[in-house]
């Protein structure tokens, strides 16, 4: 692997630091949630993986035994 050259460095250097003020000044404007708001949504995004796995569970099961019946038939 070649070593850059000072020039090539000097560039590389000026664009990271480019780059990580440019990330600083764009999390500055960013909103940020107030605690009661993050957990809210923590709260919900709980709740709601809980109703989607039981959902997921109670058709699973409700085929299982749909089709398990079937299978007495054949």
């Amino acid at each position: 692997m070649n070593r850059p050259t000072p020039p090539e460095r000097t560039q590389r250097t000026a664009r990271t630091e480019a780059f990580f003020r440019g990330l600083v000044s764009e999390m500055r404007r960013v909103t940020w949630p107030s605690r009661q708001e993050w957990v809210s949504a923590t709260i919900l995004t709980i709740a709601l993986v809980a109703i989607i796995g039981l959902y997921t569970y109670s058709v699973d099961e409700l085929f299982g035994w749909i089709f398990g019946g079937l299978q007495h038939y054949k």
